[in-house]
């Protein structure tokens, strides 16, 4: 039999199929093309999953795999939601300044539009001129470019100073997080350029796509994020099965030992680093369209935290756990804090499950901690070898 990587990786034809299934149920159930029984809100939860599922496979093949516990990757997923929002405001805007434009008696020049533009978007942190940041907002694809490159590059300076250094364990933890923290500073200031604590907003709406609903819109970007999703499941999953993922995982287990047998550990790290903030970059992209908005409360440190406790309790070391473990507690926080559970009467005590969330998460961190190291994946593999014997 041809040695392929579905063979190599038998999660790989099982995910391909479930997400496909996903994908064709969604269609059928959503009110653009199917029978409408899902709403255009919930749609959009699905999706933005589909996007949290895809960094959280990220996470993991820099901390599952590689034993780098990035506490800073959110940061790169902001940094791809800034860069394609600053195009969708844009584009938007000047769509909008034209409209209103249209009757003038003399017609505005190109000047006159974009300073009209300029003026529209950071009027709100005082502001009248573009900013240097914004010199290819214009352009969609140089954008969509940015959106892979300014993680990467990030990722790529910040991986070579701390690798070539040497800085492992808790040390490159609390580098990671303050990279994160500093980043998220320096956005909430109004003269960064971004919009400071306002953030970006109305990325909804799709420049050039006046005329369609958002129960189109929403259902495209459901079908993006489950391409993107399959394309780096696949993609992670060659990637960890042969040579390259036998020495990442010799270096998670013992650096020391991979370093004397010759291979350049730093540069393994490096790679792996930057390729998973590419990722991330990726699916913020597509995630905050979804969302509407972006600010810098985003790329706050404790965000980070979040998408490892997710890869924790999907399972770590298993693609497939950290898909399992975002989508599940993902879709668990959208039911407690988005109003849909009811609260609990207890007589003395009233629980109101939007305040108790970040303890139910905790919670559930620990215990999987302690008594399930393998996460829910690890149930998933009891049951894969039950039904085998």
């Amino acid at each position: 039999m041809r040695d392929t990587i579905f063979t190599r990786n038998r999660s790989v034809p099982v995910f391909i199929a479930i997400l496909t299934l996903l994908a064709i149920a969604v269609t059928i159930l959503s009110e653009a093309y199917g029978t409408g029984a899902l709403s255009v809100s919930f749609t959009k939860v699905l999706g933005m999953t589909l996007c949290l599922c895809l960094a959280a496979l990220a996470m993991d093949l820099v901390w599952g795999y590689c034993g780098i516990l990035s506490l800073g990757h959110f940061a790169f997923f902001g940094l791809g939601g800034y860069m394609i929002g600053m195009w969708l405001m844009t584009a938007r805007t000047e769509v909008v300044i034209r409209a209103n434009l249209a009757s003038s008696p003399i017609p505005p020049t190109e000047a006159e539009i974009s300073q009209a533009t300029a003026l529209q978007i950071f009027s709100v942190v005082g502001a009248e001129d573009w900013p240097w940041m914004w010199a290819v907002s214009d352009s969609l694809v140089l954008s969509l470019l940015l959106v892979v490159l300014v993680p990467g590059l990030l990722a790529l300076v910040f991986g070579w100073l701390a690798f070539r250094s040497r800085v492992t364990g808790v040390y490159l933890s609390i580098l990671t997080q303050a990279m994160t923290l500093a980043l998220s500073l320096y956005l909430f200031q109004n003269d960064t350029g971004l919009r400071g604590n306002n953030g970006l907003s109305g990325l909804q709406n799709i420049p050039g796509a006046e005329g369609v609903g958002q129960d189109r819109i929403s259902i495209w970007f459901f079908w993006a994020s489950a391409l993107a999703l399959g394309l780096c499941y696949v993609g992670a999953a060659w990637l960890v099965s042969g040579k390259f993922g036998n020495i990442v995982r010799g270096i998670r287990d013992d650096e020391l030992r991979v370093r004397f047998l010759g291979y350049p550990v730093e540069v393994y790290k490096l790679v792996v680093f930057t390729l998973t903030a590419m990722i991330c970059g990726v699916a913020g992209a597509l995630y905050y369209p979804q969302a509407g908005i972006i600010n810098p409360d985003e790329i706050a440190p404790i965000a980070s935290i979040y998408l490892a406790v997710w890869v924790a309790i999907g399972g770590r070391g298993r693609l497939y756990g950290a898909v399992i473990g975002a989508a599940v507690v993902s879709l668990l926080s959208t039911y407690f804090t988005g109003g849909r559970a009811p609260d609990l009467n207890l007589g003395f005590y009233r629980v109101e499950w939007i305040d108790w969330w970040p303890v139910l998460l905790g919670l559930g961190f620990v215990l999987v901690t302690l008594f399930a190291p393998k996460g829910l994946a690890g149930l998933v593999d009891y049951l894969v070898r039950k039904e085998r014997t």
